[in-house]
């Protein structure tokens, strides 16, 4: 028997606001107007005031289908984010370069153990890591084949 749990559908996307946009509550109205709870993780707005964010949605699958075409009927721009990050533990040394760029925290340094963790749940793909880590143990992955 599915639950309401089951039902949700959980999509990480990329968003751009022109400069007329990035101050309105665009991304309030997915929970307030369309039902659907969002994770923001990672967001910036540049000096012109155009906005970037990446954020996890999720909800029903209309909802979210919904919510998506409301952002794009205000301008925002809307790409699905079709990658993932992975770590070879085997790889890893566990020097921690990866920990002070990653904007998310998805990689942190356990005191106790001096090991990196990574939650890849929290993680935004974001791609630093795979930039900073000098045995390559951690990569980007494509989802489906696309980028």
């Amino acid at each position: 028997m599915d639950t309401p749990q089951d039902k949700q559908y959980r999509k990480v996307v990329y968003l751009t606001f022109p400069p007329e946009a990035s101050g309105k509550p665009l991304v309030c109205d997915l929970s307030r107007v369309h039902g659907l709870a969002f994770s923001i993780l990672q967001a910036r707005i540049t000096p012109r005031h155009e906005g970037q964010m990446t954020i996890e949605i999720t909800g029903p699958r209309d909802a979210y289908e919904r919510g998506i075409a409301y952002l794009k009927d205000h301008d925002i721009g809307v790409v699905p984010v079709a990658q993932r990050i992975s770590r070879d533990d085997d790889s890893c040394i566990h020097c921690g370069m990866c920990t002070a760029l990653c904007p998310t925290k998805a990689l942190s340094l356990n005191i106790e153990t001096r090991l990196v963790e990574f939650d890849d749940e929290t993680c935004s793909a974001c791609g630093m890591c795979t930039k900073v880590c000098p045995v390559k143990a951690m990569e980007m992955l494509l989802e489906n084949g696309v980028m």
